[in-house]
């Protein structure tokens, strides 16, 4: 997994029993070179001879995806025939699902002949086409290894967007994205302290929120759209965070509004769609930034706010693991999607195979 945070790779291995409960076996990271992440940054926006950049990028991804896939191999004493399959995310440099696509890039193919392993890709590409948002698909692993009989739970995915599952313990699961999780927070304080994140939130916790800017920022149209819905960069972006700034705004206060922001975006969505829940899990690098995760626990008073680790993966891992569970779905035959959460036309068998 490499997702929208732009921070690295996760890799995690996976093991299923019949029954489908996950197991993690080994997990590794790998960090994003700081000249690639600008690259595929850079691709977010439009710009000269997109097509052969990200092609290229694409091949270097697969690279860097081969590479943790080895060295997960080897930690764990293990080779090439004892894995069923990758199942592997891509990075997203666009996601239009309202102009009817999704863009992930990874070279899939390039990926099985580096591994010697079948790697199933490009999972958002079929929900999209059966009218879908082709996010989140989290939502889905989410009900099979977290819910629970008697109690609701919500699990938030914090990373460049939080997104959120409802696992209530009767009814329909539903899930959508809130907002912005790390990605303003990231971009901010690495264009004026050279930093890729805000360790425990510690830059934000020195300014003052900025009550004009924190309500500009709430007036987003995304944030009053009823779900299924899905967002990223190409929605919330530096870009777009200037356009409500004002020159007397000193940075560390802007950083301060901006975890605020992040923290509403979660919060709300909660007490607005998911009010019964008393047990919120945390995953995602956002579940690291102490003072995000002591907000969050402000603003949503007496339920509990846990990372997933409590729940048997930790929350680093939870992503790829799904990812993992989404390419077992796939080789199964069997659905990877849940309407609820994308707005599709119906369950639908996600992915594309290439074989070792």
């Amino acid at each position: 997994m490499s997702g929208t945070s732009l921070d690295g790779v996760d890799a995690a291995l996976v093991a299923f029993t019949p029954e489908g409960l996950a197991r993690l076996e080994g997990q590794v990271f790998l960090a994003l070179p700081d000249e690639l992440q600008q690259a595929l940054l850079a691709l977010n926006s439009a710009g000269a001879n997109e097509i052969e950049r990200s092609q290229l990028l694409a091949n270097r991804l697969a690279r860097l995806y081969a590479e943790s896939v080895a060295t997960l191999l080897q930690q764990s004493g293990l080779n090439a025939a004892n894995i069923a399959a990758i199942g592997s995310h891509g990075q997203t440099i666009r996601h239009r699902p309202e102009l009817g696509f999704t863009v992930q890039i990874g070279n899939s193919a390039l990926l099985a002949e580096l591994t010697g392993i079948s790697v199933v890709s490009d999972f958002r590409s079929r929900d999209i086409a059966a009218g879908g948002q082709g996010a989140p698909l989290v939502p889905a692993f989410h009900q099979a290894v977290f819910s629970h009989p008697a109690i609701h739970r919500v699990i938030i995915n914090i990373g460049g967007i939080s997104n959120l599952t409802d696992l209530p313990p009767s009814g329909t699961v539903r899930g959508f994205d809130c907002g912005p999780g790390n990605l303003l927070l990231n971009g901010w304080i690495q264009r004026h302290n050279g930093q890729n994140y805000d360790r425990d939130g510690a830059w934000a916790a020195s300014g003052n929120i900025i009550p004009a800017l924190l309500q500009a920022l709430l007036a987003h149209s995304f944030l009053r759209q009823a779900p299924p819905k899905s967002t990223g960069r190409d929605t919330f972006h530096l870009a777009w965070l200037e356009t409500l700034l004002q020159a007397e705004y000193a940075p560390a206060d802007v950083q301060a509004t901006l975890l605020e922001f992040s923290a509403r975006c979660i919060s709300d969505a909660i007490r607005q769609h998911c009010a019964s829940a008393t047990g919120i899990y945390l995953c995602g690098g956002g579940g690291h930034n102490c003072a995000l995760v002591n907000r969050l626990q402000q603003l949503l008073g007496a339920r509990m706010v846990k990372l997933t680790d409590s729940l048997g993966i930790g929350a680093d891992w939870v992503e790829a693991a799904a990812f993992a569970w989404l390419a077992r779905q796939t080789l199964l035959g069997r659905p990877g999607n849940l309407p609820s959460a994308t707005g599709a036309n119906g369950l639908r068998i996600l992915g594309a195979v290439y074989p070792s």
